[in-house]
């Protein structure tokens, strides 16, 4: 996969639609990861199979799309361990950099903050099902030879 090229061609409308982002965040997002992986590497070191721009496009696919790591892996040809590292790395770069980060459990607990507290009803609810008993397969069957 070509990232940068087909990434490249994209309408400012089509970020939000693709990503989940509007692409002065994306724009930003990336710059951000650029000088933290320039800085990563500054010394040296073997480079990454998946580039920066690979690496923000998984995260923001596994996030926005809800895809599975190891469909993002089969279609990088990498291992799910490399996306499950590519996406901590990108998440704890973009939270350390404090652009992107939320706000912390004291500034919640606050008393002028207002809390809205949802209660989702998750329980298991059965399904009813025609009972199963030995006349009706019999009768079935005796229908479907005649």
């Amino acid at each position: 996969m070509d990232n940068e090229s087909r990434i490249g061609d994209l309408k400012e409308t089509q970020y939000q639609e693709i990503f989940g982002v509007r692409k002065p965040t994306f724009d930003r997002m990336l710059a951000i990861l650029d000088s933290a992986d320039k800085e990563k590497h500054e010394q040296g070191g073997r480079p990454s199979r998946l580039s920066v721009l690979d690496k923000l496009v998984v995260t923001l696919g596994y996030y926005h799309d809800y895809r599975t790591m190891t469909n993002l892996a089969f279609d990088y040809s990498v291992s799910k361990s490399r996306i499950s590292d590519a996406v901590k790395w990108v998440e704890n770069t973009l939270i350390k950099d404090g652009t992107f980060s939320l706000p912390s459990k004291r500034e919640l607990v606050k008393a002028d903050t207002p809390i809205t507290v949802v209660i989702v009803d998750a329980t298991e609810c059965e399904t009813e099902r025609p009972k199963k008993n030995k006349s009706s397969h019999i009768q079935a069957n005796k229908n479907a030879t005649q």
